[in-house]
């Protein structure tokens, strides 16, 4: 398990918020993708561009390296019922109950045994069983684990589809965040073009912007697009709690870099590239590899760091991200890149131009 050891801050939970209209909440995304707003900080000077994402190439450098998160969205969401409760005595009786139970599921953890929120919670108690797409899935729940979370086993009807994901494919829906009201007609827009190893509970958002033909331009620049690994988790979109943001702990989440992303990064890195991050996960997964000098290794495993402004980076020269909520461990880990003063003088700066917030929203580059 990664964890990050920083120094005391007297930052609180207050000095991450900011005034943000709701009509500038994206409910859509925009087409293409890459048509999106792009707002480019130069964090020496603090001056601010506003251009277009394509435009994104035109600061990339021959010899640089775009790490992106090729993980991909699972239909996280399914909602079923209980079939058997779990009684004070300990005996497991059935039960009629039609009222409906839902689960998130965040993160696998072993074969068929999955994280995942309830709710409600009190039908999703250990011991009960519940039944999904009238027995095409069935559960266990075997224990609750962090913050609450629902330890579950699952189970696929084998004559109806060969395994748990097979299930969740025909059960399953995109699990949007809450702030988004509207239907999303393709899911494939809450998925990135390089989007290839399943396992998040939602979607590294910074890459939504990129297309296959912006990111052939970015190659024929002699920039390296490198994929590394985050499966997004409660760890990236968990609410802080605690007013004190020293206190906050993050949830963990798997990571993975290879030994040839990392050979070509640290390559890239003593010629002179850059390295420049797409998304808050591709940042902490570089981050979590990186040893004190700066040197990426090969890892495979579990990170709970946390970054907010103190932490000093190791292999993150530049990174692309969204606009992110207010209070919430993204908008820490960027103020700590570019300065939180600077972050939230260009969130006021982008309220006043009307830019466009959160997962379909528009972008930031900071150099």
């Amino acid at each position: 398990m990664i964890r990050n050891a920083l120094p005391p801050t007297d930052l609180t939970l207050s000095d991450f918020d900011y005034d943000l209209p709701e009509e500038l909440i994206a409910q859509t995304p925009i087409e293409p993708r890459d048509a999106s707003r792009l707002m480019v900080i130069h964090r020496d000077t603090g001056a601010r561009e506003h251009r277009l994402f394509r435009d994104v190439v035109d600061y990339l450098h021959p010899e640089d390296v775009l790490v992106i998160n090729n993980t991909r969205v699972i239909p996280a969401r399914i909602i079923g019922c209980r079939t058997h409760r779990l009684q004070a005595d300990g005996e497991l009786t059935a039960t009629e109950d039609p009222s409906p139970v839902e689960l998130l599921l965040l993160r696998q953890r072993e074969n068929d045994v999955w994280e995942a929120l309830a709710g409600p919670g009190k039908r999703a108690r250990p011991g009960d069983r519940l039944s999904f797409g009238e027995g095409l899935l069935t559960a266990s729940v075997e224990g609750i684990g962090e913050e609450g979370c629902r330890i579950v086993r699952f189970t696929a009807d084998r004559a109806s589809c060969e395994s748990v994901y097979d299930a969740l494919h025909q059960l399953g829906t995109m699990p949007l965040p809450p702030y988004i009201r509207e239907k999303l007609r393709d899911p494939e827009r809450y998925q990135t073009v390089y989007a290839e190893h399943e396992g998040s509970a939602a979607a590294p958002t910074a890459g939504l912007h990129f297309t296959p033909q912006l990111l052939d331009g970015i190659r024929e620049r002699g920039v390296a697009v490198v994929p590394v690994l985050l499966h997004v988790g409660l760890g990236t979109f968990r609410p802080v709690k605690e007013e004190r943001i020293a206190d906050h702990v993050m949830h963990s989440e798997y990571i993975s870099v290879s030994l040839e992303a990392a050979d070509l990064i640290n390559e890239r890195r003593a010629h002179g590239g850059r390295i420049i991050a797409v998304g808050t996960t591709s940042c902490r997964t570089l981050e979590s590899a990186a040893d004190e000098a700066g040197i990426v290794r090969p890892i495979e495993g579990e990170t709970g760091i946390f970054i907010y402004p103190g932490y000093r980076f190791r292999a993150t020269d530049a990174l692309i991200t969204n606009f992110h909520l207010p209070k919430s461990t993204l908008l820490m880990l960027v103020s700590a890149f570019a300065g939180r003063e600077t972050v939230l003088d260009a969130y006021r700066d982008a309220v006043q131009r009307q830019y466009r917030f959160f997962s379909f929203g528009d972008a930031m580059l900071l150099v």
